[in-house]
């Protein structure tokens, strides 16, 4: 995907921040950028275009970024990265819950958000790289009884009918899929799926986990699949093992 095909959207009811992101992200390579300073402004212009990644402030002057969040989720798997002042574990618990694929705190480091941002794309690429139809072997299936995540069509498989699933959650799903019955950290989980260990966050990782489960378990409060290993971290169990 090059930068300059990639279409952004930029949300923040701050004119200054909005030229900012937008002179930074030009320098950057990144042409396609549209921007909304409202919620409304901001849902229509989803319900226009098509965009590879959004840039939500929570705090708008009509309605939050939480609150519409939802709403862009029907429409796009796009990243969506929150812009907030505040950084509280709740508001980034919340956002995560909300849809949102990263959080970033004001004031920020305009080239960090780049990096962020770059980091989100790699992994939107080699998603969509997956849903390219190939001609493939069983090999790339991952068969746990209850759930398949057919690794060359990027689909997740529950009870037989295909689940929508963001990509980095799909991400996520997969690496536990290539190695099962290991126990990662948090720490390892977010370098392997998010690619840079210097922005890493626990929460990002945790509310992640919780959206797997939301598809695979029956009863996510107790999972017969991913389970927590406490004190240690994360594995995958086959299904032949539960």
């Amino acid at each position: 995907m090059n930068l300059h095909e990639v279409a952004i959207l930029l949300v923040d009811d701050e004119p200054a921040i909005l030229d900012m992101l937008q002179m930074v992200l030009n320098k950057e390579g990144f042409r396609q950028i549209d921007s909304a300073n409202t919620a409304e402004g901001a849902l229509m212009a989803c319900e226009r275009n098509r965009y590879d990644m959004i840039l939500l402030d929570v705090m708008l002057p009509d309605k939050s970024g939480f609150d519409i969040c939802p709403f862009i989720r029907k429409t796009t798997d796009a990243p969506i990265l929150f812009i907030t002042a505040k950084n509280s574990d709740l508001e980034k618990l919340t956002g995560f819950a909300m849809g949102g694929d990263d959080y970033i705190t004001k004031p920020f480091n305009p080239l960090e958000v780049v990096a962020r941002m770059k980091a989100q794309l790699r992994r939107l690429k080699l998603y969509e790289d997956e849903r390219t139809p190939h001609i493939f072997s069983n090999s790339f299936i991952y068969d746990y009884g209850r759930f398949k995540v057919n690794e060359r069509a990027g689909e997740l498989t529950v009870d037989g009918h295909v689940v929508s699933c963001p990509a980095q959650v799909y991400q996520l799903l997969l690496f536990f899929c290539k190695h099962p019955n290991q126990i990662f950290t948090k720490s390892q989980l977010y370098e392997a799926v998010w690619g840079d260990h210097s922005f890493g966050d626990d929460n990002t990782v945790t509310v992640h986990i919780g959206r797997i489960r939301e598809r695979i378990e029956k009863d996510p409060k107790a999972p017969q699949f991913l389970l927590t290993i406490r004190g240690l971290g994360y594995k995958l169990i086959q299904k032949e093992d539960i």
